[in-house]
């Protein structure tokens, strides 16, 4: 072997050395110490790192509980109290118990209340459309139909009913992570508390223009006129901008508001059938 052979295999083999060196001294100065309990915190987690909490991902989440060493506004809504209570005994700290929610379309603008007035031949998608005219029927406020609140759910949770032209939620899928919400340009989906028995009571609007103006353009919008405002005894009905809103929190599913509502834009859903005497007597009550 000659000797520029053997002179060029020790500069290169201390080179290597002095590199590794340098590595470990710079590893060991800008080693960032991260504590355990992220990790557990994190394996606690459904890892669907949807948002639905709040942050980044599980991780972020897991990192902002451990930090904080609280749980307070903070919770995972795919995992559930479930989760959050197993996350609770990793921490020491107590788990708030919160009710369970889920995904609903406000909008009860089918193709039958709502009837087309122009042709819309723009990006199908509703963040486009939304931002380049007010969709194909007179209400501005009304789904566009085009679906991006599927798209962007990772449960498949929801989907467009070919019928109606309307995105319809599964609640034994919904996680309620919010993509959808955030995802609809019109603000027409909401988390709200699950009731017993899937039960609902909203009203499927979001039309604020004036009573006649908003009957115009949907069959079944609100138009404001306070009749379930009134009718409510539990305070969960509030009038604002021309447009009734149900409070699910404080809402105790009587459904009253529901027979009062003129325009049907009220409501209900997964309740029994009325019983036969039941409609007889309305029926009576509507002969008067």
């Amino acid at each position: 072997m000659s000797s520029a052979l053997l002179y060029t295999i020790l500069v290169l083999s201390l080179l290597g050395i002095v590199s590794a060196i340098i590595l470990y001294l710079a590893s060991k100065k800008f080693h960032v110490y991260e504590d355990p309990r992220i990790e557990e915190v994190e394996q606690a987690l459904p890892s669907a790192n949807c948002g639905g909490c709040g942050f980044a991902g599980c991780h972020a989440f897991a990192e902002a509980i451990v930090k904080s060493n609280s749980l307070d506004n903070k919770f995972c809504p795919v995992g559930g109290n479930d989760t959050m209570g197993n996350v609770a005994k990793i921490m020491g700290l107590d788990a708030q118990q919160k009710a369970s929610r889920k995904a609903l379309v406000r909008c009860n603008g089918t193709c039958e209340f709502r009837k087309k007035d122009k042709v819309y031949e723009g990006a199908s998608t509703c963040a486009i459309a939304a931002m380049n005219s007010a969709g194909d029927t007179g209400c501005q406020f009304g789904c566009l139909g085009f679906g991006d609140c599927c798209v962007v759910c990772k449960f498949d949770a929801i989907h467009m009913n070919p019928v109606t032209g309307l995105p319809e939620v599964d609640d034994e899928k919904c996680t309620a992570c919010g993509a959808c919400v955030k995802a609809c340009p019109k603000f027409l989906i909401e988390l709200r508390r699950q009731m017993p028995k899937n039960r609902k009571v909203y009203v499927a609007c979001r039309n604020t223009e004036k009573g006649a103006i908003a009957k115009k353009s949907c069959d079944v919008a609100c138009i404001g006129c306070g009749k379930c405002e009134k009718v409510c005894e539990f305070g969960a009905i509030e009038i604002k901008n021309n447009l009734a809103f149900i409070d699910s929190d404080k809402c105790k599913l009587c459904r009253k508001c529901v027979s009062v509502c003129p325009t049907h834009a009220i409501i209900e859903v997964n309740f029994p059938a009325p019983k036969l005497q039941e409609l007889k007597e309305e029926q009576s009550v509507e002969n008067i």
